[in-house]
């Protein structure tokens, strides 16, 4: 059995998350997601989400595409991740491309393209301006 596991925010969700999580689960046969915190998301682009992280984690275990997920609290920790849930792919989008080769030692990693002009920031700054 293939295990895949990926990481996002997935605040504001949107088609392209949906786009980039069914792509992950079609590398494998089980597929983990991990969620980013509240504070994690906060450090990595000086606000809080929209959606606070529990509705963001029942938002993502309600795919059936999904089949566990969990608090991702550090970017600094996804090689711990992928051996604490034994992952064979860390699937990413491309925008982080060669951030996480790192981990290749212990896993295969894929840099999937994101779905063009769908970003949850772009749709914040649209809302806003309102």
């Amino acid at each position: 059995m293939k295990r895949i596991i990926t990481f996002g925010t997935f605040d504001v969700f949107h088609v392209g998350h949906i786009n980039i999580i069914e792509r992950a689960k079609k590398l494998g046969d089980y597929l983990i997601v991990g969620v980013s915190s509240d504070e994690l998301n906060f450090s990595k682009k000086q606000r809080y989400p929209i959606y606070n992280q529990t509705d963001r984690l029942k938002i993502i275990s309600s795919m059936k595409c999904v089949d566990e997920v969990f608090i991702e609290e550090s970017l600094e920790l996804k090689l711990e991740y992928i051996k604490k849930y034994k992952a064979d792919i860390l699937v990413m989008g491309d925008d982080w491309t060669g951030r996480f080769d790192w981990v290749k030692t212990d896993c295969e990693v894929i840099y999937l393209p994101r779905a063009p002009s769908v970003s949850t920031t772009e749709i914040i700054e649209i809302v806003k301006s309102i």
